[in-house]
């Protein structure tokens, strides 16, 4: 008997103009949907369109775009973040998304794919992860990380011109996110989860 896929929420992280941020999380979803054991929900903040700033008290009332795209954050068993490096740090859209929920977050697990220059965005996805971590999720080990992901795309304009490498890091990542997904699913029926 097979289980029931996992829902993952995939969350492009950047709004800027010109973003690349749109290529490589279609290019996740691509990877993801060659599985049977997970389903997407892409979650793209230039769509969401929500506030640039925390609006509402802590556990009070909320704008409406935030209260709209609670349902689909709840439903998910585990996120990925696609996530550009900016000035060594990660997006201020991105932290006002993650800071604007709570519950959502608790103890389901959160794998990154990111970018950047020299440090192939690295480093966003360190600070992230101790941002995770205060919101109880579980941070996967393995990302995957592109440098210069601009440069990465051939004469007919797709993206990446090479994919071997990075096919595997992707398996290697959603590996980990389904394996903790799963566990952490399982515990939370047996035990609920206390915050």
């Amino acid at each position: 008997m097979s289980e029931k896929p996992l829902n993952v929420a995939v969350i492009v992280g950047s709004v800027r103009e010109g973003r690349v941020a749109p290529v490589i999380a279609n290019w996740l979803v691509r990877q993801a949907e060659r599985r049977d054991d997970v389903a997407i929900d892409l979650i793209d903040l230039v769509e969401a369109r929500l506030p640039g700033e925390l609006r509402g008290h802590f556990g009070g009332d909320k704008p409406a775009e935030v209260t709209a795209l609670r349902p689909r954050l709840a439903a998910a068993d585990a996120f990925v973040v696609v996530v550009p490096e900016y000035n060594r740090g990660y997006p201020g859209a991105l932290k006002t998304m993650i800071d604007s929920y709570h519950a959502e977050w608790q103890a389901k697990p959160v794998g990154f794919v990111c970018y950047g220059g020299m440090s192939s965005g690295l480093r966003a996805v360190e600070q992230l992860r101790l941002v995770f971590a205060e919101l109880h999720a579980v941070t996967v080990r393995d990302s995957v990380a592109f440098q210069s992901p601009w440069t990465m795309f051939d004469a007919d304009g797709n993206w990446p011109a090479d994919s071997s490498g990075c096919d595997a890091a992707a398996k290697m990542m959603l590996d980990e996110l389904v394996w903790y997904a799963r566990a952490l699913r399982d515990a939370k029926t047996v035990r609920p989860y206390a915050s």
